[in-house]
């Protein structure tokens, strides 16, 4: 035990320190009730953590307990001074005990021996770590923000979390889960929770914040879907035919994206165009089949997005193949405009602009037509036709 050095104390300080230290411990012990019962480590012992959340948690765990230990240290050497103090007769080495116990470090933590190769002849051979009130307080004190920061960000990505994901949960659970979408949002949902409860601090803010609004918008699409289930299966003959239509009007694109196509490998150079599979037959046949069993809307709604991500492609193909036409055709109006431009200002004739001309013309006349020559070759007459028609005075 290490003695205190210096002063020894009088009775009237010994009590008042007495009493000062009972505040503190009483203080101490309120606190470290409270923190027992932290949402954030209430989590942290329910759900091992891991990733970035054990890296910050585990030394913050270390931190936390040494607390504990500090803390019944505390209260144990408050009672060895409240047994000493309460003997019916104190002399000075009385007070000189107290003034060790309540200044001094009289408590041994740990025996450390010496290597013989770094003691001195006649010197210890071991190490005494000892500690007292002012040390474990201090130590206390130290660790207390740390631990409380770890906690209190654990405890504000879960809240935050499960706040926004319990009623999509409620929602899903209410709904049910019969379709793949509604499964995969319920999985999804499932998954933020997981990490929310395992590893909160390995979630940043905009990932939370992105993931939460994807569920959301997500949710949104989900109770549309319920509403078109609950309709088709509702008027599950005028679902059938309303998607009839819709084949029939696949049909119809894929035949003009098709010759588009063809009008383009004839007239045009360019690379290879996507060739437009012929699915509407297929979508008839599976409608068909579809119509003569039991009403099953599930099954109608996921037919229904299948034609409309083959209608969307089909009518891309064709804008594709048609935007090609169309240039052409552009290319063809711009260069009879600026040929009249020419004869407005009096340059059709000249020897270069004519010829200039003739090139691009022949280059909109040629099979198949190189659109980027022949946007370069009106460029040029375009250009010629300004310097020229800049020299006229």
């Amino acid at each position: 035990m290490k003695e205190s050095s210096g002063h020894i104390l009088t009775f009237a300080e010994i009590d008042r320190e007495i009493t000062s230290r009972a505040a503190e411990i009483d203080a101490i012990a309120a606190t470290m009730v409270e923190l027992d019962k932290h949402p954030g480590l209430l989590l942290l012992r329910r759900f091992p953590p891991t990733g970035r959340t054990e890296q910050r948690w585990t030394p913050a765990r270390t931190a936390l307990d040494s607390m504990w230990e500090d803390f019944t240290r505390l209260r144990t050497l408050l009672e060895r001074v409240r047994v000493a103090r309460a003997r019916r007769r104190i002399d000075a080495l009385d007070r000189e005990e107290l003034t060790t116990l309540l200044r001094g470090q009289p408590i041994e933590l740990a025996r450390t021996p010496i290597p013989m190769g770094q003691r001195q002849l006649g010197g210890p051979g071991e190490h005494v770590v000892c500690t007292g009130f002012a040390d474990m307080l201090e130590r206390m004190r130290s660790a207390f923000p740390m631990i409380v920061d770890v906690l209190e960000a654990v405890d504000a990505v879960n809240s935050r979390v499960m706040s926004e994901t319990a009623p999509l949960q409620t929602e899903l659970e209410r709904v049910g889960a019969a379709h793949p979408e509604l499964r995969a949002l319920a999985a999804d949902i499932a998954d933020l929770v997981t990490r929310a409860a395992t590893d909160p601090l390995g979630l940043g803010a905009t990932e939370i914040e992105d993931r939460l609004t994807d569920l959301s918008a997500r949710m949104r699409g989900a109770r549309t879907l319920r509403t078109e289930l609950a309709e088709i299966g509702a008027d599950w003959d005028g679902a059938v035919g309303g998607l009839r239509v819709r084949v029939e009007a696949l049909l119809e694109v894929c035949e003009r994206a098709h010759r588009a196509r063809i009008a383009v490998e004839r007239a045009i150079v360019s690379g290879p165009l996507p060739r437009q599979p012929d699915v509407a037959a297929a979508f008839s046949a599976e409608l068909t089949a579809l119509h003569a069993r039991p009403a099953d809307p599930v099954a109608l709604w996921e037919l229904r997005r299948r034609l409309t991500e083959a209608f969307a492609l089909a009518t891309a193909n064709e804008e594709l193949a048609q935007g090609l036409l169309d240039r052409r055709a552009e290319l063809r109006g711009r260069l009879s405009g600026y040929r009249a431009k020419a004869a407005r200002l009096g340059v059709s004739e000249h020897r270069d602009v004519l010829a200039s001309g003739r090139i691009a013309a022949g280059l909109l006349d040629r099979t198949p037509c190189d659109l980027a020559a022949v946007t370069r070759a009106i460029t040029d007459y375009r250009q010629l036709i300004a310097q020229k028609s800049g020299r006229q005075p």
